[in-house]
């Protein structure tokens, strides 16, 4: 497959997210816009608790702005700004000015400043000013451009303009010791303009998606189909018949994972992979994003026809078959020293491999539950086997809680990784037990992404070649002993002549 298709399916699957993200967010305010705002037209946070030791609280706010002769949005981008607060016993003073003046006023008085302020779960960090000086009134001041003060909850609106400005609570007789609960609000009209201009972007950035990620799809599916494994009688014998799944019994599974154990393998370098693969990491990374999207788009499909779109389906064993490939060699085998090839189809030349047989038909109701309530089981076996697992929590009587960890195939691979290391040999039988593992694991990832409907029997198939296939890796000639091997001259050899 050409590489500018694969690129294709990813820049598509980019594309979709950030339109379903972006449409998401136009939405959303449009939402707000009809349903959060009072019967004044404001838009409110809830009310909370602010206080001092000293005689105020004070928020600055810098909108020093250098705005054109015409520039609206530089100077009204809240709209008009509503601030409501109560003073906790006695009268309440709420009032705004710039800050030069505010700190001209409250020079040598204690009073605390908000600093930050957090939302989920709300708190404020201060900044508290010492000093011994109590101010004059308040409402006396001239200072202020709105203000207000009273008994209850006070209120004040205020345009705002560019400038350094202070938000001021106090008590209304400047007495030490503020406690209050304060709310603010913005009419702005940006919220609709904002929301739909977000919202139609949005979709047409799901338009854009769509349709680089279907027809990448589909150029992708045709490629697979017209270019063959070696020849068209390979490819028809790789496949299981009647016959052959027959002959393996219940061993057989349509979804069948292979490797074969190269040798000799490097005692280093398996350290080092994890950061040799950051490549394929980066493209896979989009590539299941598609996955994701277009397993949406295949199970509509079952649940109206009962088919699976062949295009959709043949990338999707791709993108499993290229993470297979990753992982065999960087992590969940470190089985062959061979750089994986960026490639969605299939190729003989790497000793890993991984295929589906495609179904003719799917159950229409099984495509409802099989991914989430039939695959409970097979979630808790894969978690353990993959890196999670269930346990206890503190003591006996404490509820189950999850825990996750290396899981027993990253540990087999650690072990099989550190023996590399000090004897120059893999363990085939550590191989054999992790291609099981890995086996019982991709099953189930095949049956989750609603390729097959046969339930991943709970069992692992040890060993290199899954029961299912029919697929024989050519075997290589084992080095000759005349002298240590060179880089030009290693071969693959078939993990059983390791053995022997």
């Amino acid at each position: 497959m050409r590489l500018g298709r694969v690129l294709q399916v990813a820049v598509g699957a980019v594309t979709l997210v950030a339109g379903l993200a972006v449409s998401g967010i136009g939405a959303s305010l449009l939402w707000a816009n009809a349903t959060q705002r009072d019967s004044t037209g404001y838009f409110n946070t809830p009310f909370q608790t602010f206080e001092s030791s000293g005689s105020a609280v004070v928020s600055s706010v810098d909108l020093t702005m250098h705005p054109g002769p015409n520039d609206w949005l530089s100077y009204h981008p809240l709209g008009t700004l509503r601030l409501r607060a109560q003073v906790t016993g006695g009268v309440t003073f709420v009032g705004i000015a710039r800050t030069s003046a505010v700190d001209q006023y409250l020079a040598g008085v204690a009073h605390d400043q908000v600093r930050s302020v957090r939302v989920l779960p709300f708190g404020v960090a201060y900044r508290t000013f010492a000093g011994s000086r109590t101010p004059l009134p308040p409402a006396t001041q001239a200072l202020w451009v709105a203000s207000a003060s009273g008994t209850g909850v006070q209120q004040i609106t205020w345009r705002p303009e560019s400038g350094k400005w202070s938000v001021v609570v106090m008590r209304g007789d400047a007495r030490a010791g503020v406690v209050a609960r304060a709310s603010v609000g913005t009419n702005t009209g940006l919220v609709v303009p904002l929301g739909s201009l977000l919202l139609a972007g949005g979709v047409l950035l799901l338009l854009a998606g769509g349709a680089l990620l279907g027809l990448g799809v589909i150029a992708l599916g045709r490629s697979s189909r017209s270019e063959p494994r070696a020849s068209d009688s390979e490819w028809a014998a790789s496949v299981p018949t009647a016959s052959s799944s027959a002959e393996s019994g219940a061993h057989a599974y349509p979804a069948r994972l292979d490797g074969r154990l190269d040798a000799p393998l490097s005692r280093w370098r398996w350290i080092f992979k994890w950061i040799l693969i950051v490549p394929h990491i980066f493209v896979l990374v989009f590539l299941w994003l598609a996955v994701m999207a277009l397993t949406v788009v295949a199970g509509v499909s079952i649940l109206f026809t009962g088919r699976y779109p062949r295009s959709i389906f043949d990338f999707t064993v791709g993108v499993i078959r290229w993470t297979w490939r990753v992982a065999f060699y960087a992590f969940s085998a470190l089985a062959t020293d061979r750089y994986p090839p960026f490639s969605l189809d299939v190729d003989d030349r790497f000793p890993a491999a991984f295929d589906v047989d495609y179904p003719s038909h799917l159950s229409r109701g099984l495509v409802l539950v099989k991914w989430w309530l039939l695959a409970i089981p097979q979630y808790v076996i894969v978690g353990i086997l993959m890196g999670g697992g269930l346990g206890f929590g503190g003591r006996l009587s404490s509820n189950w809680s999850f825990a996750t960890g290396g899981g027993v195939i990253g540990l087999l691979v650690v072990v099989a990784g550190l023996i590399l290391l000090f004897t120059g040999r893999y363990p085939p039988a550590v191989f054999d037990f992790v291609m099981g593992l890995n086996r019982w694991c991709y099953r189930v990832l095949a049956y989750v992404l609603l390729l097959r409907d046969e339930y991943p029997p709970f069992r692992f198939d040890a060993g290199g070649t899954d029961p299912g296939s029919a697929t024989q890796f050519p075997a290589a000639p084992a080095p000759s002993d005349s002298g240590p091997p060179t880089e030009s001259s290693r071969t693959n050899v078939d993990h059983g002549e390791v053995a022997r």
